[in-house]
């Protein structure tokens, strides 16, 4: 008999990309929110989702340094729980929840992106890189406080897509502030039976749960972000008009179920 969570089943069930939740992961975000042109913004959303009329064409972009782990200590195994990741996410409603569509996400790990796959996220390979900050002061760290400079890039099929730098001002009082719209994504499993292409084996509009969420240590300042033309990629046409507030934190949250919004 075969075992696992995900592919490839084995005997022992220890060679799946992914392994079974609880899934539990910490890192630390580099984000920069934006506006881009509400034609843009709404033409990523799937049905069952409108433009939130409160924020028209707002956004926000994250790069996040993430360690993952499934089973105690999993974060021992730092080749397989350590990965990067770029987001963007839109502002829009799901009926009259505001709610962050995500319509494009890049991770640099194979377990990631099979994980991501599972809870919708539509997660593609690239590379991604964030300024780190240590305990130790010195010039080859920036601290987490007034002044401190941060940047973060990433790149897809050897072509750049994004940039971004923050500079910190002041902290937040209530971190938790910085994230307070639930995720929606759509998890879409097409079929490749002859005649069956155009009717997909699993589309359904999804809400992400994010159990025990901690924000910590978050601060504020100036954000900058630029999107770059790339070829197969649709990025830049969420290219910012303007944009807000940068910011960086730390942050935690465990993934163990998600609710279904519409088949």
């Amino acid at each position: 008999m075969l075992h696992g969570y995900t592919l490839p089943l084995s005997p022992r069930g220890e060679a799946g990309l992914a392994p079974a939740p609880p899934w539990h992961y910490a890192g630390d975000v580099i984000g920069v929110e934006f506006w881009t042109t509400p034609e843009a913004a709404t033409a990523t959303l799937p049905p069952g989702l409108s433009p939130d009329p409160s924020a028209p064409g707002h956004g926000t972009a994250m790069f996040i340094d993430w360690q993952f782990s499934a089973a105690d200590e999993g974060y021992l195994d730092p080749v397989r729980s350590q990965y990067r990741e770029f987001m963007v996410l839109i502002d829009a409603l799901w009926q009259d929840t505001p709610v962050s569509w995500c319509p494009y996400i890049y991770v640099d790990n194979d377990s990631a992106l099979a994980r991501g796959w599972i809870q919708g996220f539509p997660k593609k390979l690239g590379a991604v890189h964030q300024t780190r900050a240590f305990a130790t002061s010195g010039p080859a760290t920036p601290q987490v406080g007034p002044g401190g400079r941060f940047a973060a890039t990433a790149s897809t099929a050897g072509q750049h897509i994004a940039e971004a730098l923050v500079t910190l001002d002041q902290p937040v009082p209530d971190a938790a502030s910085l994230m307070t719209r639930p995720t929606v994504n759509l998890r879409h499993f097409p079929r490749l039976s002859a005649g069956l292409h155009d009717k997909p084996a699993v589309h359904e509009l999804v809400m992400a749960v994010f159990d025990d969420l901690r924000v910590d240590n978050a601060w504020v300042g100036a954000g900058e972000l630029t999107f770059l033309p790339a070829r197969g990629e649709e990025l830049a046409d969420l290219a910012p008009v303007r944009t807000g507030m940068g910011f960086r934190a730390s942050l935690s949250y465990t993934v163990n179920d998600l609710h279904i919004l519409d088949h």
